[in-house]
């Protein structure tokens, strides 16, 4: 037997064509070949296999934790999760916040892991609730600027006169004298308790760093504080008066307070994965024929019944089995109201019922969407990305650099006859300047700012990646059916009761959305039926109480031997032309009767493609006919239709697409799934958020097709907001680092203008992305074709 050499489907006969190498399922295989024959090596097989070589067994739990300043400290804190007994896993994100653990809980119980986190001024809890204290940060800074404002008052009324050269007789205080010692010595108990207790945060970044071997930001910031700190106690123990506790002051508390700032705008932005995880129930009422039992998650089966009450969260994704109730699902759907669920409605792990009570039988995975999402998020929120893995990269080499710069500058200044302590600030300024804080919170804000704006749009990014590739994106691939159309077929014409009964009962067992508007819109078949067959995009046939019945298209009741009239096959060619689906129902040695159907397009479908045709390449694919596709192929938006395409080939199309460039799918996350996780980006609608999820790179949590292209101007605007702050931190450190290694910087206005730089990338993060469709004239379009119904 021959396998189509497109998609791998049985080719019997072979459709074959001279122009064309190779054997094919039908002609929607051959055609694609003849447009796309560029080859792929990408299999439907690879995309669908999913294996995760880094996946551990074990439970898996999140933590809040508190005190993660950058990289450093994720590997820090995965180094000491994973020496702990028990652990099998560990991942921790500096940009949520959070932490992820895959434990054995027969040796380590939920209750221990925070513990194992906890300490060196890091604290964990659960995912769900605060690590620590909220206004331990406040309060660090509430003291360091009171005693910051008493050092910085001291200088201007008494120190800096003196350092200007004013004479005794204009000085409140002579620093010379004793009061001017006691005056000093004050200055520095005050500077002590800024660096020692508001910039503890920052020592402990510096330890960090060195404990896990990777040099950060927080060393040199450390580093400058405790440089100009020890110089300046150093120089009153030996009498001298100038001193610099103004430039430790400044430092400590400029960065305290921009690392402040960005934690509010990362916890801000991180806060969904806080809102999921809330969500996320532990337990579940499980039926049994003595009542209920109280179990955990992992005890839950496929088939399962759970008993949901009023004001409890669904635990698992699952169908209703009894009950009617309203379901808020809004965390997972965006649908703003509560939805009432009635028996054979699904339901989605993480929904809250307020009113009323269910019975849910658990699904065939026996898992939670919520959980699923949860998963998701946290893994495009904790991934860094192709940019900031340079970035890590870069800032990694760049810290050890400064060092040394900072040491050859102090001993270039001293060959060139500077004074020690002019040498010694000109090294001081360049440890201060070069911080490369900017540099380090360039993509992550950024990226994070982006995943919010997405989720208040409706739209759950899966991948990080999102932000580097939707904006290169070349070509835009729709699915149709539940895409580009409603996905609900309307029947436009039926056939007589007779044959309504006889198709209804052998169409209860396709799968197809014809199939079931036909089964809707009969009589509930109550015949015998035997010997199903369905034959793939051509139809179905069974035996119904003893007489053969086939359903489909004109071709295959002549080959099951059935005559067809003229006048029903001019109803199907008809039928065709208006871009419907007809499917002839015959027995007893003819076709009776014709029934059409019809899929109807989005209202706003040609608004939303003309918006992506701007500038992207847009095709259809379509498991439809040729006929059906005449309606749309006159749309100047579409560039291009590949019709008749099975839904096992379509993984294939998008394959070869690629060899036009970045292809980004839409569809409707059902038989798609290959498709989308074969495109460089995939993105699915509402109906396709349980398996899509796993399968595309973004979601449409609502039913608006309109949000596709704004997932294209959002991941554009995040992209051009995350090159912003590489750019404004790259200028800087490329101006001022040269300028403190001349000494021309003095190290006050050093740690000034590194704490500006800092607060200027974290302040341009935290301004609203616009996601509205931004995007050029259109340019001259080739005719196409979008279709109305296809055997998706």
């Amino acid at each position: 037997m021959t396998d189509c050499t497109l998609c791998g489907l049985s080719a019997d006969p072979p459709v074959t064509d001279s122009g064309v190498g190779g054997e094919f399922c039908c002609r929607g295989c051959l055609e694609v070949a003849r447009t796309l024959d560029e080859p792929t090596d990408r299999s439907v097989e690879d995309v669908e296999s999913g294996a995760d070589p880094d996946a551990v067994d074990g439970e898996t739990a999140y933590l809040s934790v508190d005190g993660m300043h950058c990289a450093t400290c994720e590997t820090f804190l995965e180094a000491r999760a994973t020496d702990r007994e028990g652990v099998a896993g560990a991942a921790a994100s500096y940009s949520t916040g959070t932490m992820k653990l895959s434990y054995d809980p027969e040796r380590l119980s939920a209750a221990e892991l925070p513990a194992v986190v906890a300490g060196t001024g890091y604290e964990a809890g659960p995912a769900d609730t605060d690590a620590g204290d909220d206004h331990e940060l406040e309060g660090r800074l509430l003291v360091g600027g009171f005693f910051g404002m008493m050092t910085m008052l001291w200088y201007v009324l008494f120190l800096y006169p003196a350092y200007l050269g004013l004479g005794s007789e204009f000085l409140f205080v002579d620093p010379t004298g004793p009061a001017g010692a006691y005056l000093l010595w004050n200055t520095a108990v005050m500077a002590a308790v800024v660096v020692g207790y508001t910039g503890f945060p920052i020592l402990r970044g510096a330890y960090v760093s060195l404990q896990a071997g990777r040099p950060n930001m927080d060393l040199l910031v450390a580093m400058a504080a405790t440089t100009a700190f020890g110089y300046s106690v150093l120089a009153l123990l030996v009498g001298h008066t100038e001193v610099y506790f103004d430039v430790a002051t400044v430092i400590v508390l400029a960065v305290s307070i921009g690392d402040y700032y960005q934690d509010r705008v990362r916890e801000a932005a991180a806060g969904r994965l806080t809102d999921l995880t809330e969500q996320r129930a532990d337990s579940a009422r499980r039926r049994t024929t003595d009542g209920t039992e109280t179990v955990g998650l992992d005890d839950l089966a496929p088939g399962d019944e759970v008993v949901v009450g009023e004001g409890e969260r669904v635990p698992v994704d699952g169908t209703v089995h009894e009950g009617t109730a309203a379901v808020d699902e809004s965390l997972v759907t965006g649908e703003s109201l509560p939805v009432r669920k009635t028996p054979g409605d699904e339901v989605v792990g993480g929904g809250l019922v307020t009113d009323g009570g269910l019975v849910v039988s658990v699904g065939p995975d026996a898992r939670s969407t919520v959980d699923r999402l949860t998963d998701l998020l946290w893994e495009v929120q904790s991934d860094r990305g192709d940019v900031q893995r340079l970035v890590d990269r870069i800032a990694a080499v760049f810290v050890p650099l400064v060092v040394v710069l900072a040491v050859v500058a102090t001993g270039a200044h001293l060959a060139a006859g500077a004074a020690p302590t002019d040498a010694l600030l000109t090294g001081l300024a360049v440890l201060v300047v070069s911080c490369p804080c900017a540099l380090g919170l360039a993509t992550p804000l950024a990226t994070a700012a982006g995943v919010k704006q997405a989720l208040d749009d409706g739209v759950v990014v899966t991948d990080g990646a999102v932000f580097e590739t939707a904006t290169e994106a070349d070509v835009v691939a729709f699915d149709k059916t539940g895409t580009l159309t409603t996905g609900d077929v309307t029947l436009f014409e039926r056939a007589d009761d007779p044959a309504m009964r006889r198709a209804a009962a052998v169409e209860q067992f396709a799968d197809h959305p014809l199939a079931a508007a036909i089964t809707d819109a009969a009589s509930a078949p109550t015949a015998t039926v035997d010997g199903f067959e369905q034959h793939p995009g051509r139809g179905v046939s069974a035996t119904v109480d003893g007489e053969r019945v086939v359903v489909g298209t004109p071709s295959l009741l002549v080959d099951e031997g059935l005559t067809v009239s003229p006048a029903l096959r001019e109803r199907c060619e008809q039928a065709r032309a208006e871009a419907n689906v007809p499917a002839l129902v015959g027995w007893d040695g003819r076709a009776r009767d014709a029934i059409v159907g019809g899929d109807r397009p989005r209202d706003d479908w040609e608004s939303v493609v003309a918006a992506l045709a701007a500038d992207h390449e847009v095709v259809v694919i379509t498991g439809d006919s040729p006929e059906a596709a005449e309606q749309f192929r006159t749309h100047d938006a579409v560039d291009e239709v590949f019709a008749g395409v099975p839904p096992e080939a379509k993984a294939e199309v998008v394959g070869r697409l690629q060899s036009r460039g970045t292809v980004a799918m839409v569809g409707d996350g059902t038989n798609d799934a290959p498709a989308l996780g074969t495109a460089d980006l995939g993105i699915a609608l509402e109906s396709g958020t349980k398996l899509a999820a796993e399968a595309a790179d973004a979601v449409v949590t609502t039913d608006d097709l309109r949000q596709v292209p704004a997932v294209f101007s959002l991941t554009a605007a995040t992209r051009s907001r995350i090159r912003q702050n590489l750019a404004w931190a790259f200028c800087y450190n490329a101006v001022a680092l040269p300028l403190a290694l001349l000494g021309v910087l003095n190290p006050l206005f050093a740690a000034l203008a590194m704490a500006a730089s800092s607060l200027l990338v974290v302040g341009n993060s935290a301004r609203s992305l616009s996601s509205g469709s931004d995007t050029p004239g259109s340019r001259p379009r080739e005719p196409t074709a979008a279709v109305a119904a296809d055997a998706d």
